[in-house]
């Protein structure tokens, strides 16, 4: 498994713009859709806005941890997770109480970033699955793994 599966989603944009804009781009998604529109699969299966929207809002909170757990510990090694198990209750939330928890932690993870020296951005950490990494990386993978879900909200919409 390469340690970053979603650098390819990338496309050369800058990972710290690309998570810096990722709230206010499904603010602007989803601002006129109902909750039935956000509930709907569109396929057996597969995942709806609301289930995407909650996947990104524990996905941040996983990040938020990682991020800060390889500047306070020297070579930490991280948790890997079950998305499939984590999605679980996602039928149970609303689409915008998962938004808020995902723009506040994402907001708070990109204060972090911001005031952090240029070394530390090499700071390594080891994930079970996918070897060493550093920070760098998982904001990269943060980035690819908007990139990946925005399109996914887009069709979705799309079709509605």
């Amino acid at each position: 498994m390469p340690t970053n599966p979603y650098a390819p989603q990338l496309g050369g944009a800058d990972p710290i713009e690309v998570i810096r804009a990722t709230p206010a781009r499904i603010e602007s998604l989803i601002q006129s859709i109902g909750p039935e529109t956000l509930a709907h699969s569109p396929a057996p299966g597969k995942w709806s806005i609301r289930d995407i929207i909650a996947h990104l809002a524990d996905c941040e909170i996983v990040f938020a941890f990682r991020l800060r757990q390889t500047v306070a510990e020297p070579h930490p090694v991280i948790q890997p997770f079950d998305q499939d198990h984590w999605a679980a209750p996602y039928p149970h939330y609303d689409a915008r109480t998962a938004l808020a928890a995902f723009s506040a932690v994402r907001h708070w993870n990109i204060a972090l970033i911001a005031g952090l020296k240029p070394e530390d951005f090499d700071r390594t950490m080891n994930h079970p699955e996918r070897g060493d990494m550093t920070f760098r990386t998982v904001i990269e993978t943060m980035g690819g793994h908007d990139r990946n879900h925005l399109p996914q909200i887009e069709a979705i919409l799309n079709k509605s």
